[in-house]
């Protein structure tokens, strides 16, 4: 299932500036701005974000869209009842963090999750790139990875980012895109400070 993106936002400056951000760690998955009036003033606009809609679900199976602020949120709502029938099952709303978000749900889609999961990692974006508490502002460097096949004949490896906000944004696009051309299940998490993979 192909998921694809829309941003809405009160700026189509700053929808298009995350648009941008998030094609590079996801450069397969259709990302559109649904952001601004239509003569391109700050605001929202119900027309521009079913136009936005309309344009991802032409070459997507489910739409997942993420809004800046309250007012914009009303506006994607509105569009939600206005086409309710013929978007239902296939466009969904997400509260995330609007940067961040769109940044995981871009690479979840890049890597074939469905709209639910697409809609997780947004969700989870805005722990994911938080400092842990307490944790100390380490330079990032990492310790080489240590792998072995388990007699499941999975192989795992797990590797230590030293920063308390890991992977900056280019190593990170650079790992899923990796990850993406293996063609083999591969799942990356976390586990006590530890990021794993398989």
């Amino acid at each position: 299932m192909t998921v694809a993106l829309v941003l809405v936002s009160h700026s189509a400056r700053l929808a298009r500036g995350v648009v941008e951000l998030a094609a590079q760690m996801a450069p397969d998955v259709e990302i559109v701005p649904g952001a601004g009036t239509i003569d391109g003033g700050l605001g929202t606009s119900l027309d521009v974000v079913q136009g936005a809609v309309e344009r991802a679900l032409a070459g997507a199976d489910a739409v997942v869209v993420l809004a800046d602020l309250g007012s914009a949120v009303l506006t994607v709502e509105t569009a939600l009842e206005i086409d309710e029938d013929e978007w239902s099952g296939r466009v969904h709303l997400v509260d995330a963090p609007f940067v961040e978000g769109a940044v995981a749900a871009a690479v979840a889609a890049q890597q074939g999750a469905g709209p639910d999961a697409v809609m997780a990692a947004a969700r989870e974006a805005g722990e994911s790139f938080a400092p842990a508490a307490g944790a100390p502002g380490a330079p990032a460097d990492a310790a080489g990875p240590v792998a072995h096949d388990d007699e499941d004949g999975v192989v795992r490896a797990s590797v230590t980012v030293r920063n308390p906000l890991g992977l900056h944004a280019r190593p990170a696009a650079q790992l899923a895109r990796a990850i993406a051309d293996l063609g083999v299940p591969v799942s990356v998490g976390e586990r006590t400070g530890r990021a794993s993979w398989r």
